[in-house]
């Protein structure tokens, strides 16, 4: 049995430039929101206090199944009457 021979290509289709995978970067990082979600990671947590939320939320009048998940529940033998 004969060893394989080393490949040579590269992990992309077509070598990019450092400059052009940087900026893919930062462009991928941007879209993904990454400050924000530094942001959130370091801010205090949410109050578990009800005096911090004192108002009542009310609920909604109707809850709307669409025809697609009708089909899908019907598929799960699952009921939404």
């Amino acid at each position: 049995m004969t060893a394989a021979k080393p490949s040579h290509r590269l992990a992309y289709d077509d070598a990019s430039t450092p400059a052009e995978m940087s900026a893919d970067c930062r462009a991928a990082g941007k879209n993904l929101h990454l400050e924000r979600a530094a942001r959130a990671a370091v801010a205090p947590a949410p109050s578990l206090h009800f005096e911090d939320y004192p108002r009542e939320v009310g609920k909604r009048g109707e809850i709307e199944i669409s025809e697609a998940a009708a089909r899908l529940a019907d598929a799960l033998h699952l009921h939404l009457d």
